[in-house]
């Protein structure tokens, strides 16, 4: 009886975090999909000079990456900090307007936040 007991209580803690995890997705994924859009508006921004391109292109894919995976259900720590050094990478190195710049810094403050969250779980 107590083997059935502790089957159901874990049964239990294990669907109420799938659920919450899942009650989590549109944030992340809004999140995801908001600082691609302003990585989108900083290319179209600045000069395009050959760094800076791969630069925009490595962050857009690292995200992309992490949502593809976060929607299957997988969150995966790494490819939120590969996400997170990307898009800090573009902020760090290229030419950006304050504005834009502004903008990416809080994607990686809200990022960051997401990650911080995701690991009290």
């Amino acid at each position: 009886m107590r083997r059935l007991n502790s089957f159901v209580c874990s049964t239990a803690l294990l669907l109420g975090a799938s659920a919450f995890l899942l009650a989590q997705s549109p944030d992340l994924r809004e999140l995801i999909q908001h600082t691609q859009a302003d990585l989108h508006r900083a290319a179209d921004f600045e000069l395009h000079a050959h760094k800076q391109i791969d630069r925009y292109q490595h962050a857009e894919t690292k995200l992309s990456d992490l949502d593809r995976h976060y929607t299957r259900g997988h969150f995966d720590r790494g490819k939120l900090n590969d996400s997170i050094d990307a898009v800090k990478d573009v902020v760090d190195h290229n030419t950006l307007s304050p504005d834009l710049r502004d903008a990416l810094e809080s994607d990686l403050r809200d990022l960051r936040r997401a990650r911080a969250d995701h690991e009290k779980m």
